[in-house]
């Protein structure tokens, strides 16, 4: 499998598991943003894009 060129290495597919279906995010912006692992995030729908950001308790 070859590597994206770098236009095309933020394009993502969706895929699927046995109960949900699921994306990889970059790891720059994880990083950026200060996520971590097992931590809550909120996905909300606006028009025709999804919105996720860090739940706050």
């Amino acid at each position: 499998m070859s590597r994206r060129t770098l236009n095309d290495e933020n394009i993502r597919n969706i895929q699927k598991s046995k109960r949900s279906y699921y994306i990889t995010l970059p790891i720059e912006y994880v990083r950026k943003l200060g996520w971590r692992v097992q931590e809550k995030v909120l996905i909300r729908k606006m028009k025709e894009n999804l919105v996720i950001e860090k739940f706050k308790d």
